[in-house]
């Protein structure tokens, strides 16, 4: 069994990558209903705390991974066992190759640009040639999707039936989309792995600053790259996070 721990109570998983990815692989033998991942970081577990269907979004995935240097270093205020992430490009390079390795295995991309996503095809083709891209899709770039736009989106995803289903938008868009539509796809496990798209694709260089990396602060070059996008998880959600981390010790007291 995965073990976890309660950070902020939600239950992350405390184990290491081949534990999470043993049980991924697991979940898409079996063959059973969907099965969700999402990655926590302390931007979005104190979004959460505001939103209510972000929450039980969380609440409600089958597995969350430590993917934050922030959620490391709160499991090791709360003497917890988290000793290293666990990122979205992880179990996405995980699952690819466990699946390449098998000889089978498909694939659906859901979000990003269409230029994105060619890219995607075009790299997956190489880096795991045993595994079958189903199928892409760029939905609008709303807050929301209408009803006609969903369908559109449910349709085309269970036409081509993939095994795995990895969605790439924004947080918490796509949380609460899985939320809502899990039940209706005809997938094995879907991961929520947002910026990966970017990553894989090359549109950004995620391996540009190994040191950082390394050290828990890749956000920092990345901060300064984006200032206006991420100056807010910075300077006000991880305060926020380590106040709550705080909290949370001494009432456990």
């Amino acid at each position: 069994m995965l073990t976890s721990e309660r950070i902020l109570n939600y239950p992350v998983i405390s184990c290491g990558i081949d534990s999470c990815l043993a049980r991924i692989i697991a979940w898409i033998s079996d063959g059973g209903k969907a099965r969700t991942l999402v990655c926590a970081n302390p931007h979005s577990l104190v979004g959460a705390a505001g939103d209510d269907m972000f929450r039980k979004a969380l609440l409600d995935a089958g597995m969350i991974v430590p993917d934050g240097a922030g959620i490391v270093l709160a499991s090791r205020i709360l003497r917890g066992r988290i000793r290293e992430r666990i990122t979205g490009s992880d179990v996405f390079h995980g699952v690819n190759e466990a699946m390449n390795r098998e000889g089978h295995g498909s694939c659906f991309f859901l979000g990003s640009s269409e230029e994105i996503l060619v890219m995607i095809r075009e790299k997956m083709s190489k880096d795991f040639p045993n595994v079958r891209v189903a199928g892409t899709y760029s939905p609008p770039f709303t807050d929301e999707f209408t009803e006609e736009e969903n369908r559109r989106i449910i349709e085309a995803v269970n036409a081509v039936k993939p095994d795995v289903l990895w969605v790439g938008m924004t947080a918490p868009k796509q949380e609460k989309w899985i939320y809502r539509n899990k039940n209706k796809l005809n997938v094995k496990f879907i991961g929520a792995i947002g910026g990966v798209f970017d990553f894989y694709s090359g549109n950004i260089r995620r391996n540009e600053y190994p040191w950082f990396m390394k050290h828990g602060l890749e956000w920092l070059p990345r901060l300064i790259q984006e200032p206006r996008r991420l100056w807010k998880r910075t300077f006000i959600s991880a305060p926020v996070f380590f106040f709550l981390i705080l909290k949370q010790k001494f009432l456990s007291r």
